[in-house]
């Protein structure tokens, strides 16, 4: 997805632009229109042009499966350990996406596509520690139990964290400053986020993949701040139906996003 890649990072891009260069590539124009005709978006009439196919999936869509596609392969390198593993982490980061997606779209009535893509990229902090300091991170991984913060191993063992190593990355790309500050501050216990900031989503929708053993670390179940806990509490049977749909749309977000295949 090079091409297409660039096309989105190129804020003069029009979508005829998108059009020329997915037209160009068999696969793309079979992705596209697989995905735009699956059970995810559930339309009536089945899209067979490109053009339109282009126009109803929407430049952030589209960033956001050039970006997963791209970080797939990422996550699937190396060997794992009894401590990390990328392919959890990957299912981690796929399960906080969409139930960040689903959190920002069902309970606030926001546009969940930077919900997705935060929860893609929160984590991957973790990535270029494993990279760098493979020695020193499995060590902290090592050293982190059940009631630890990551964070604090991090710190102990590489002098840094992954939510400022990802903080500093997201500066680098000139991601929006929403989805800055949510990696910055994910792990942050005594914050004021409101709920339905971006980071109150994220904190949110760790939370809960926590309590479905979707997590980062085997066993590592993250704490939901106090601030939250009021929100979770009085918007309980909104998050019991969303959490029983959780599962489907994993399925369902496979089609459009590839987040099972890692």
């Amino acid at each position: 997805m090079t091409h297409l890649s660039a096309l989105i990072a190129d804020e003069n891009s029009t979508m005829k632009d998108f059009e020329e260069v997915i037209k160009m590539d068999p696969i793309l124009v079979v992705r596209l229109l697989r995905l735009v005709n699956s059970s995810f978006y559930g339309l009536v009439q089945p899209i067979d042009s490109i053009g339109r196919a282009v126009a109803f999936i929407g430049m952030k869509n589209l960033h956001n499966i050039a970006v997963t596609d791209a970080l797939k392969s990422i996550f699937k390198e190396k060997g794992d350990t009894k401590v990390f593993s990328r392919k959890e982490l990957w299912l981690h980061c796929a399960a906080v996406s969409i139930c960040s997606k689903m959190i920002a779209e069902r309970i606030f009535g926001l546009n969940g596509d930077d919900a997705y893509l935060c929860g893609i990229l929160h984590d991957f902090g973790l990535i270029v520690e494993e990279q760098v300091e493979r020695e020193k991170f499995i060590a902290a991984c090592k050293a982190c139990s059940p009631e630890d913060s990551i964070n604090d191993r991090e710190q102990e063992y590489l002098g840094t964290d992954h939510c400022e190593i990802g903080y500093l990355m997201t500066l680098d790309w000139k991601m929006p400053e929403n989805i800055q500050i949510a990696i910055r501050d994910h792990h942050i216990q005594d914050g004021d986020h409101q709920p339905e900031s971006l980071t109150g989503i994220i904190q949110i929708a760790e939370y809960i993949t926590g309590q479905l053993n979707l997590t980062a670390l085997p066993g590592n179940i993250p704490a939901l701040p106090p601030n939250l806990v009021p929100h979770l509490q009085e918007n309980m049977e909104e998050y019991k139906v969303l959490i029983e749909d959780l599962p489907e749309e994993m399925t369902k977000a496979q089609d459009v996003y590839g987040g099972g295949d890692a």
